[in-house]
Order: structure tokens, then sequence, then C-alpha cells
């Protein structure tokens, strides 16, 4: 099936990642360009990453990084974020995180639902997260438990069915994954943050100039 672009008929998108820095990662130049047109995207996490910072205590690494969160959001135009404080790195596919899962949605009743990949591996030297993995099953079970669901749940992930242009806004990407600095620093003290926030930026969004330039590649899941 040949690639499509990302749907343009919605105005608000609920981003759902276990952990602060997942949609740095991968879709914020996509989240950015799509404030900057005036459509409203909201994030939720299920965790704090407090187990995420090598040598730093659970109560000082959850704050100082969901305080990196904000700031990052905020570069991208977001600014209705929420934690639910599920333990990070022991993220499971239970029933009361999908019943979370299923009343966020029905609360913000967005046009789009986006999570993280769900799928054992990124690229065969590149395994994924079990809370990625479990996260994301869990959001797909509590899209099909709900009565009226958003129109479409998207993943991002590689082997793609979507895409997003993302031409214009790397450097956002860039500079709200380097927002989170405290995090970056501590997992490679010995590389710039910015140098790293670039690298894996553009490693997530590659160029394909057969459709229009850089991307961010979106799988979809659910269209109802």
């Amino acid at each position: 099936m040949d690639e499509e672009p990302f749907p343009t008929d919605w105005q608000t998108a609920l981003v759902l990642v276990p952990h602060p820095d997942d949609p740095e990662y991968g879709i914020g130049a996509a989240v950015a360009k799509w404030t900057a047109t005036g459509r409203t995207v909201h994030y939720a996490l299920a965790s704090r990453g407090e187990a995420g910072i090598a040598g730093m205590p659970p109560e000082q690494a959850g704050p100082l990084r969901e305080d990196e969160q904000r700031r990052s959001a905020a570069i991208c135009g977001v600014d209705k974020l929420e934690f639910w404080d599920y333990p990070d790195s022991d993220i499971r596919n239970t029933p009361e995180l999908r019943a979370r899962i299923a009343a966020t949605i029905e609360a913000l009743k967005p046009d789009v639902v986006i999570t993280i990949y769900s799928g054992d591996s990124w690229a065969p030297d590149a395994p994924n997260q079990r809370d990625h993995i479990e996260f994301a099953h869990a959001v797909a079970e509590a899209y099909d438990e709900l009565a009226d669901p958003p129109r479409w749940l998207f993943e991002n992930g590689p082997e793609f069915t979507h895409y997003e242009v993302i031409d214009g806004y790397t450097d956002v990407a860039v500079d709200s994954l380097a927002a989170h600095e405290v995090y970056l620093s501590v997992l490679d003290p010995d590389t710039p943050v910015v140098a790293q926030a670039r690298k894996q930026v553009e490693e997530a969004t590659p160029v394909r100039e057969d459709l229009g330039g850089r991307i961010v590649q979106f799988i979809v899941k659910r269209q109802h």
C-alpha cells in the first residue's frame, strides 16, 4: 500500500505516551507544525520518568523530568499535559491503565489519538522497550472498548502508512528534545545536549524526497 499524507481534516489530537521525552524522540516536529497552524494537541503521560536518570533517586528525578517535559512541550506549542503516576519501567497493560486511557479519551474527545510504537523492535539492532509495547497495546484495547471512539488511532513507528512532511520544523523539534537537558546530559555526558538532540531527531525523521522532504512516520492502527 502506498503511504499517504497525514489527515488534515481534524482539529484536536491527544498524544498518549508512557514517559517524558517519548513525544520528542518521534513526533515533536509534526506537533510543532500542527500547533503552528492552529490545531490543539494534548499530551498525557503514564509516568513521570522517575527511573530514567542513572544515579538520581526517583523522588528527585520524577519532578525534574516533569519540569523538563513541560518546557519541552511548550516549545512545540503544547501547554495541556497530564501525568498519571504509573511506575516508570513497570508500565503494564492492565484493566486499570486501559480504563484511565479510555476516560481521558472520552473527556477530551480528540479527533486523533497518537501513541508510541507497539512493535518488538524499531530495527534489527534497536529493540523496543517493554513499557512502550505494553502501553501501546493498552491504548489500542482501550480504543476498541469505546462506544464512540475518535476518528483515527495512529502509532509513530517504522513501516508507516501515513506521513507528515516537517521541513522547517526540525530545529523546533531539536530545541524541544534538548529541553530534556539533565536527562540527556546524564545519558551521554560526552556529547553536547543539542548535538544529541539533533542526531536523534534526524534519525527519527528520514528524508524522503519522493514524499516531499523530511517526514514523521505514522502507522494507522484504527480508523472509525
